[in-house]
Parts: C-alpha cells; structure tokens; sequence
C-alpha cells in the first residue's frame, strides 16, 4: 500500500493549485430564458442518442419531447456525464430500451408546464434529482421520494439531458428552485452524485467533527463525499487506484490518502481479491488509530464493498453508494455481528431536502466549482461517455453544455 500522510504530497504526485474552475460558464444571476424562440414540441432538437449498447453514440436531431400532463419541459443548460450514465450504455440497467438519450443530472429553465402542475411556469430555473418521485406511494406519502414506487428516471426510464431540452415528470414533486447567482455548470455539478454523497454523509453517515471518515473511489461522487465530510469538521481517508484522484482528493481537504503499491486495479502480487480487500482495510484501520467511524464505497464493487466494512472500528457506519451490478456481493457479516457495525444503502435524495445543501453552497460552505474538472460542448459528450470504460482522463466532474 502506499500511503500519503497527513499533509504530505509525494515528488512525483503533484497536486494542482487548485482543480479546474468552470471558467467557460461562469456563475451569474439565474438562467434567463434566451431571446431566441423555444424549440416546439415535435420539432428537431440536437441530443446525444444511444442505439446499441457499448456503440458510440450519435449527437443527431431528434424530436423535441412533448410536455406531461403533470410534468415540465426544460432548456438544458448544462448536463453532468456521471458512472450510471455509463453503465446504462452498456447495458447494465434493465430499465433502459433503447434507443435512449442518456443525462440525469441537469439545470436549465422550465420552457412549458403541464395543467396539472400548480407550482412552476416557463422561466424558473430549477433542477432535478434523478429519482422523479409520483408523490402517492407510501414511500413518498412518508417523505422518502428517493426510494419511491413508481420513480422515474430521465436517462433510463426515458431520455435524458444530453439534449437542449428534456422532460420531467410530476414537477410539483420533483424540480428544486436554484438560487440567484448559482451557475448551470455548479447547479449541474449537484446532480445525482453531490446530493447523493450529501445524503451518505449527513443522514447516514452522521458525521461529526473530529470522526474518521473513509472513503473507497474518488469518482465524482467520492470527490464530493471528501468535501462534504471536511467542510463537517471530519478527518478524512481517500482510496483509490488512480494518483490524480488521490490527488484531488488531497486537495480537497483528505488528511490521508491510500492506493495500491503497484498503482494497479489488482493491488499487491499474489493476494487475491478477499486479501487484497482487508490489506485496505488494514492500511485504513492503522492510519485513523482502530478504525474509520464511518465509511463509504463510493465505486460499486465487492472488494471495495469489503474493504469499507473492514475498515471500520467498532459500531461503525458503513454507506453503500456505488452500485453493485455485478450479482450477490457477500461481506463479512460476522464482523458486521461481532462490532455491531451499521450498513446502510444510499440511493440520491429527495427534492424536499436540498434546501439545507443548496444554502450550504450560497454560503461558500460547499465549493462545488472545486469538483468539476472539466466542461465540454455536447459534442463531446459522447467521447466524454466512452472514454469512462478506461483510465479517467481527469479528477472531478465532467459536465456538458448544449
């Protein structure tokens, strides 16, 4: 294992003096609706679409999507390129038929509003969790929209954001106001994997300052766990195979950062997975004095599944964020027994509930800008989906603007 310590940032390590701001779509009051006239219903709108799964995508003129009863139509103004994008072009999500434009974490300006909607008109700025709750089930009827009955998802139970425009259902339920001054690029950036880790960390994590966090893949939503966890006082773990990502995650405030000695997915020569897991874990349980007190896998695999749990202390909290596509995932429930360890699942976050993150951002308290690594036209979407299935070309976020 190589581990960094406590503010140390090897030679050959460099970290950046800052991670790449969104210069190309700087913030500003709103999104206000342009001048130019709206796309109609039916008319050609550009978008990126998927027509076999692991085939490149296409940007091509499509149909702009009619507006649901209950729903909204909104101009795109910028779209996140998030892992489940990327897992359901391969074909990893049962709920997607194809073709499909992918695109779940967005923020743009509602265009046209159903009859059955009551709370939003043409020319509100707004986003969207990427669970679109019904708002009568018993789960949302008891405020858990994000694990909703009947949930609909854009960019897998229907087309998404790599678009100019995009559907959204139930939007009494679902779309969040932005504030004034919150950049597209910044309020895409919430999306699915900042709400997510903000959820992990605060509901089920209960971080508080001066615990131990630890948490396995510096994605974008580990990336976001990181920051969310420092700015909550806690003392920080990142593992990942990538040393950009380490890096990033070095920046961001992680006291702590540890990765293979080898720089490999496989970790240390002649262990196998189990043992390679719980060498995490170890490395982990040294560097916090007996364990993290809370523990997030952030990527989706059994190895870091385990190693999270393991790495834990006595009646510790472990948060399942990445998705696990690859069947049954067993871990060691007799640890799980024996130290009273707590598991929980995390699966996004209700639109009710993003008012406390988003007055975290106004206030500077949350720097999304500090996880985006990159902006891109929608042209370069596509590529910015393929180029997922290899190394990340960059720490942070990637978001596309139409």
């Amino acid at each position: 294992m190589v581990i960094q310590d406590p503010g140390a940032v090897p030679a050959d390590l460099p970290v950046p003096a800052d991670l790449p701001a969104p210069a190309a779509v700087p913030a500003r009051a709103g999104l206000p609706v342009p001048d130019v006239p709206d796309v109609a219903a039916g008319e050609p709108m550009r978008a990126v679409v998927v027509t076999a799964h692991g085939a490149p995508a296409e940007v091509r003129d499509v149909p702009r999507p009619a507006c649901p009863p209950h729903g909204v139509v909104v101009r795109v103004a910028a779209t996140g390129v998030c892992r489940s994008d990327w897992h359901a072009w391969q074909g990893h999500d049962p709920d997607v038929t194809l073709p499909f434009i992918p695109g779940h974490e967005l923020a743009g300006t509602v265009v046209e509003a159903g009859p059955e909607v009551d709370e939003w008109t043409p020319g509100d700025v707004v986003t969207v969790p990427f669970v679109c709750a019904c708002g009568e089930c018993d789960a949302c009827l008891a405020g858990e929209h994000q694990v909703c009955e009947r949930q609909t998802q854009p960019g897998f139970t229907q087309d998404g954001s790599f678009a100019q425009y995009v559907a959204l259902d139930h939007a009494d339920v679902n779309l969040v106001r932005l504030p004034p001054g919150l950049s597209p690029v910044t309020a895409a950036a919430l999306g699915c994997r900042f709400a997510t880790a903000y959820r992990a960390i605060t509901v089920h994590g209960r971080v508080r300052r001066g615990q131990w966090v630890a948490v396995h893949g510096c994605g974008g939503v580990g990336l976001s766990a990181v920051l969310i966890a420092v700015a909550a006082g806690a003392r920080v773990v990142a593992v990942d195979v990538s040393p950009e990502a380490r890096a990033a995650a070095a920046q961001l405030g992680a006291e702590v950062t540890i990765g293979p000695d080898d720089d490999t997915a496989e970790g240390p020569e002649g262990l196998d997975a189990d043992a390679r897991a719980d060498a995490v874990a170890k490395a982990v349980r040294t560097v916090t004095g007996g364990g993290a007190h809370v523990s997030l896998d952030a990527l989706g695999s059994a190895q870091t599944a385990r190693a999270s749990v393991m790495g834990l202390r006595r009646r510790g909290r472990h948060v399942q964020v990445g998705l696990l596509l690859d069947g049954p995932t067993p871990l060691p429930m007799g640890r799980v027994v024996a130290w009273e360890l707590e598991l929980y699942g995390s699966h996004g976050m209700a639109a009710h509930e993003y008012a406390a993150m988003l007055a975290r951002v106004v206030a500077g308290e949350l720097d999304l800008d500090r996880l985006v690594g990159a902006v891109i036209g929608l042209d370069e979407a596509p590529a910015a989906l393929a180029a997922m299935s290899g190394p990340p070309a960059h720490a942070g976020i990637t978001v596309a603007v139409p």
